[in-house]
């Protein structure tokens, strides 16, 4: 169960997470998480080249120690990196100190002030602990991609009737949802560029100081 649209109560019980990014411009700002991988990141790169877009990708540690030439490729063509722990894990069922670990240990490898919670799950402590090093990036729009029993079609509806202004939309640069990927991603650019969209990566500085939770009218 997830929530394409993440409510404004929710976003409001957690103001120190950052949900979308204040503006009255047309701007989005894309995530990719779970990469980079091979396979699948190269592609995005490719897809965003062409709009002259910039992304943000919240990298798997394992990943880049993996990959560091693809983890080269996303920094070198001008595009943002966050922190997703370093095995993805999920703060709800983990013990803190191993949280907290693995997070660093993804630090090491990412150098990122951003960090985006797999599943977005955490616990309170780790939380309030994890805030004071890092901006807890959350979304406003989650595609949908990764999930087997939606169609593409129902993923790109997804995002084109869900994103604002300022919205952050997850996507992945997965396996997983590489099939939806090659489908939604082509098309959602070409449409908020009609529409006068730029694709923005998200900037810590700018974010500092920020109120994340907007009231959407």
């Amino acid at each position: 169960m997830y929530l394409v649209k993440t409510p404004n109560f929710i976003q409001s019980l957690f103001p120190n997470f950052i949900w979308k990014v204040p503006t009255s411009d047309k701007v989005l700002h894309l995530t990719f998480d779970d990469g980079p991988i091979p396979e699948v990141t190269p592609w995005v790169l490719e897809q965003l080249e062409a709009y002259n877009a910039k992304a943000t990708f919240f990298c798997v540690g394992d990943n880049v120690k993996k990959h560091p030439e693809v983890f080269n490729q996303v920094q070198q063509a001008g595009h943002a990196v966050g922190n997703h722990t370093f095995n993805h894990l999920n703060g709800w069922g983990s013990e803190n100190l191993t949280y907290f670990h693995n997070v660093r240990h993804c630090a090491r490898l990412v150098k990122s002030e951003l960090f985006r919670p797999p599943y977005g799950r955490l616990m309170p402590r780790q939380a309030q602990f994890l805030q004071r090093h890092y901006q807890i990036i959350m979304w406003d729009v989650l595609s949908g991609d990764f999930d087997p029993k939606i169609s593409a079609e129902q993923c790109l509806t997804n995002v084109i009737n869900k994103a604002r202004k300022g919205s952050i939309v997850v996507f992945h640069d997965s396996l997983k949802a590489f099939d939806k990927l090659k489908v939604v991603l082509p098309q959602v650019l070409e449409h908020f560029h009609q529409l006068g969209y730029r694709f923005e990566a998200l900037n810590s500085n700018k974010l500092q100081g920020k109120q994340p939770y907007v009231k959407t009218a």
